[in-house]
């Protein structure tokens, strides 16, 4: 996918998302009953991200519309993302989404998934140069300093990382929460973010990548490697690069370098494996910069595979549609 992020390309991923962030079902609630009285419904309970089946997966639909329209603003889908975004992203919606993290049993609520793809949306925001843009970014920059806080209250008792290649990856929040500190500023979290990915994974070393899971969407590895990318000053990064993974050139791990089979798109774990391939060519495309000659070369082809493998079925099934075009953007823009 030689021309990367191309107008067609995100017009139809503006369609998939603005079909499915005001779907309010079916849902899939992080939601601790604390009584009778919280046997609610998804749009009761979270006025802004009630779609898209979870609610992590509503907030980075709506972070794909957001940067499409920065990216893309004169295509076809923007006057559709500019009414969703003028009707939801408002002070009395972001303040009742404010409103329930402050309620006692919720200091979990999507930890830190859902923490760091806010922040991602946030820092998106943050970039739009338009006068609607920085409406929309200073509405929601109150529940993005919720979350910012909680990151803040959080990693100093983290001892250790996640690295699991789902949800709860902890190398994946660091990345988007560096993400947001770039847009955003936020020096605390940024130094907490950058000390921590240190404290975490500076002694890792010749990574065995026992990958993939039968529900991963993300590469362990190479998510841990861009955390770093992005966490460490290049000089850092690329002794650690070398160590964590010294066999690339070789194309080893060979798991990392073979796109995955998605046997059953309807079944929603199994889907999953779609998204490892198209994170798996985000990360490759992010890494590639910091390798040379051989190991450009191979980091470069397992993208276009893996691009190659999942791109086509972004929206074959609603378990991979209310979710896959975000992972799909990221790669193709890396």
């Amino acid at each position: 996918m030689a021309d990367g992020l191309t107008p067609e390309l995100a017009a139809g991923m503006a369609g998939i998302a603005l079909g499915h962030v005001t779907r309010e079902y079916p849902n899939k609630l992080d939601h601790v009953l604390r009584g009778p009285e919280d046997l609610r419904g998804p749009r009761d309970l979270h006025p802004v991200f009630y779609g898209s089946f979870d609610w992590h997966s509503c907030v980075h639909g709506y972070w794909l519309l957001a940067f499409l329209y920065r990216r893309f603003a004169g295509f076809t889908p923007a006057p559709a993302i500019r009414r969703l975004l003028d009707a939801h992203v408002t002070p009395e919606k972001v303040a009742a989404e404010i409103a329930y993290l402050d309620q006692p049993m919720r200091a979990g609520f999507e930890r830190s998934y859902g923490w760091a793809w806010l922040l991602m949306l946030a820092g998106e925001l943050a970039r739009h140069e338009t006068t609607e843009g920085r409406r929309w970014s200073d509405t929601l920059t109150p529940l993005a300093r919720c979350f910012v806080q909680r990151f803040l209250d959080f990693l100093p008792k983290a001892t250790y990382p996640i690295r699991a290649g789902t949800h709860a990856n902890s190398a994946f929040a660091l990345l988007l929460a560096l993400d947001y500190t770039a847009a955003c500023g936020a020096p605390e979290l940024d130094r907490l973010a950058r000390d921590t990915a240190r404290r975490w994974f500076a002694g890792d070393r010749d990574c065995q990548a026992w990958e993939p899971g039968g529900d991963d969407f993300l590469s362990s590895a190479l998510i841990e490697a861009m955390c770093m990318q992005a966490a460490l000053p290049e000089p850092e990064f690329a002794p650690w690069f070398a160590g964590f993974l010294p066999r690339l050139a070789e194309g080893e791990p060979a798991s990392l370098f073979a796109p995955v089979r998605v046997s059953d798109r309807s079944d929603g774990k199994i889907a999953h494996l779609d998204g490892l391939n198209l994170s798996r060519a985000w990360c490759w495309r992010r890494l590639a910069g910091a390798l040379a000659g051989e190991a450009r070369g191979r980091g470069e082809a397992a993208a276009e595979r893996h691009l190659a493998a999942s791109l086509p079925h972004l929206d074959d099934d609603y378990m991979g549609g209310h979710w896959l075009a975000s992972y799909a953007a990221l790669a193709l823009a890396a």
